[in-house]
């Protein structure tokens, strides 16, 4: 609490061409006293609750459900309002009422004889999970939440005093008339999606929406409406804002691994992108060619008949050709890359059909290379450069996907520190010896957090930058390497193994060498060091990453370090869960403390609905505090004690007559 005598004269006078600006907004005596006395307050209210999600990839069905239910937190809630008072049934269809309520009404109307009185016990049912919700929030912020058709009504009733008599029948009127003048649904609906809200004061998802899974542009409409959220990029995402920047290896990138998981309606559907010319291409050029090697991944409910598949296999290759070309012509432009052992192309001998690696020959398994020109491998044809053409135009004029990679922009960087937190999708790029490894970018060597600074302000210009071609270039190269290079943060691997994986029998070659950092991250020292270098108090801090998933069937732990990092890549995506054994890990911050939350694979939405099911989840508790944590505890309370002393200064000012009162007269 600041003293009366700790403003000194001096700051105010050094302060007094900002203190003017500030006395337009707060104009009198009275004005500038009333907002100390309400940011103080805030001050001592409990800190909001923080939802982690990461490695989402497009498994729009399971991330809805967990976000609606916010990791289980909603029906802990329930529980701790009605214990006892409701049966398991009841709180069953309560929570599922919540999450999903328009068509759980639509269900009920359908079933129950007297809808009049389930509307009633409903909710008032709502009525007392939103007030409990609500309850650690100014009415000023519960006021902003409000939805616009029932702020007035919703108000009313979340304040309301059963001990005050003469007010019972007016509380007991409000809900009459709802139900009497046919509203209940839309007061439902609106209380439901208040409570989803009021739950949850902040998200944070640590990065890969998109790819293998069927809805990322789904994810991505839920993630632009959100109340509150912040977005630390995953390769995969920075793969896709490289796309829509128009660089052309990113864009083969993104159509050959949404090829590879029989994706491609996330492009045509999600996003508009016309794939009609490179289907034309593929059978063309490939329509002798089985392309047994190039078969999609086809995960969960994707229904594909022989001759869709087949047509996939054959765009599928003809677009990874044009990938291994295109990223042939990034290497050689960017030589501080370092990437000169991925370019393969040139290291095959066609006649024989064998590849040297390693000073080692192997056979290769598809031996077909139409378009391929030996003497020079990573020309493309004029085909080709047509087709690439017609793809850049697509997916740099698609509105919606570009709408997503503004936001993704706007709200997303590379890293972020909240509330003594470090958040970062993959690694921070280290030597054996666990010291920050120094990467070059340009004729500059950069480490630790001014690695991730540059790359972060590199790649925005890759999107944003237009008066110079050359700076636009190299900023949508740079988000290439962030998909894959060596000592990429995102990446983490010395390569990726596309084309080995595709050409060659030898698991040996499919090998990805992960960076230091996975080695070493379970060593509190090195965590340390890194919370460290990114100004973050080592003994209250945590590093919260995903990227890699956790192989919990084979023993691994999310919990590295003694609870200094957590990994919460726990297989949202299908395509990850045989290594897992589960469907994701979720964290929980409340005031109370940490909680790791796992979950169980869920099977639908309809299920959800229709049979009440929630995902099986289990809950470990990490840290929990002895003192409840405040908003002054966070880094929004930080803001407000400034802006507390800003206030205090502005009344000091007022007071010698250093600025005038304006009472409006």
């Amino acid at each position: 609490m600041l003293l009366r005598d700790e403003i000194e004269d001096n700051e105010i006078e050094k302060n007094l061409r900002y203190l003017r600006l500030l006395c337009q907004q707060y104009p009198t005596i009275s004005e500038a006293s009333t907002e100390i006395i309400n940011l103080q307050s805030i001050l001592n209210l409990p800190k909001g609750t923080e939802h982690f999600l990461t490695d989402i990839h497009g498994e729009y069905e399971h991330f809805l459900h967990v976000l609606k239910n916010a990791s289980g937190v909603i029906k802990r809630k329930i529980e701790d309002i009605f214990g006892n008072s409701l049966s398991e049934g009841d709180k069953k269809s309560l929570a599922t009422l919540i999450y999903y309520p328009e068509q759980k009404v639509d269900i009920v109307i359908k079933q129950e004889k007297n809808m009049d009185d389930w509307y009633k016990i409903t909710l008032y049912r709502l009525i007392e999970v939103c007030r409990y919700v609500s309850s650690k929030y100014t009415r000023s912020k519960v006021r902003k939440a409000l939805p616009k058709d029932f702020s007035y009504i919703i108000e009313e009733l979340l304040h309301e005093r059963p001990e005050v008599i003469d007010k019972q029948k007016y509380y007991d009127e409000i809900i009459k008339t709802i139900i009497d003048i046919e509203r209940a649904k839309e007061f439902i609906i609106a209380l439901s999606k208040l409570i989803q809200q009021l739950v949850i004061d902040r998200l944070h998802i640590i990065g890969d929406i998109f790819d293998r899974g069927p809805g990322a542009d789904i994810i991505m409409d839920t993630l632009v409406q959100y109340h509150s959220v912040d977005i630390q990029w995953g390769n995969h995402d920075i793969l896709w804002m490289g796309a829509a920047a128009g660089s052309e290896v990113c864009i083969a990138n993104v159509i050959r691994n949404s090829a590879r998981y029989a994706n491609l309606n996330t492009l045509e559907d999600g996003y508009g992108i016309n794939l009609l010319p490179l289907a034309t291409f593929a059978m063309e050029i490939y329509k002798d060619d089985s392309c047994n090697n190039f078969f999609p991944r086809i995960e969960g409910n994707r229904n594909y008949n022989v001759k869709e598949i087949k047509l996939i296999a054959k765009m599928h290759k003809a677009i990874s050709i044009i990938q291994f070309k295109l990223e042939g012509e990034a290497i050689l432009r960017n030589p501080e890359f370092k990437m000169e052992g991925r370019l393969l192309l040139d290291k095959i001998n066609y006649e024989e059909k064998t590849i040297t690696l390693n000073e080692r020959k192997y056979k290769l398994t598809d031996t077909n290379f139409p378009t391929i020109d030996i003497k020079d491998p990573y020309k493309l044809l004029d085909e080709e450069k047509t087709l690439i053409e017609k793809l850049k135009s697509s997916f740099i004029n698609s509105e919606k996907l570009n709408k997503h990679v503004r936001f993704l922009f706007s709200k997303g960087s590379l890293y972020l520190k909240y509330n003594s937190n470090l958040l970062y999708h993959g690694c921070i790029p280290l030597n054996e010896d666990g010291s920050f490894k120094s990467v070059t970018i340009g004729k500059e060597q950069y480490s630790g957090k001014a690695l991730f600074d540059k790359l972060d302000i590199l790649a925005r210009e890759g999107y944003f930058y237009m008066d110079n071609p050359k700076v636009k270039q190299k900023g949508m190269d740079i988000m290439w390497y962030l998909w894959t290079g060596p000592d990429s943060p995102l990446f983490g691997k010395e390569k990726m193994a596309t084309f080995e994986r595709y050409f060659i029998k030898e698991a040996e070659t499919h090998h990805e060498e992960k960076d230091p950092y996975y080695k070493l991250r379970d060593n509190d020292a090195i965590c340390n060091s890194i919370l460290d270098e990114f100004e973050l108090c080592a003994q209250e801090g945590h590093i919260i990453n995903g990227h890699m998933p956790v192989e919990k069937k084979n023993g691994e732990s999310p919990i590295k370090a003694g609870g200094k990092l957590m990994v919460i890549d726990g297989g949202f995506a299908k395509a990850y869960r045989c290594k897992t054994g589960i469907a994701g890990y979720t964290l929980i911050y409340n005031s109370f403390g940490l909680q790791l939350v796992s979950h169980q694979p869920f099977e639908s939405t309809e299920l959800a609905i229709k049979n009440e099911t929630d995902i099986l989840s289990s809950t470990v508790v990490l840290e929990q505090t002895v003192d409840r944590k405040r908003v002054g505890d966070t880094d929004i309370g930080c803001v407000l004690q400034q802006q507390i002393k800003d206030l205090k200064m502005l009344l000091k000012a007022y007071r010698k007559g250093l600025i005038k009162e304006d009472n409006g007269k």
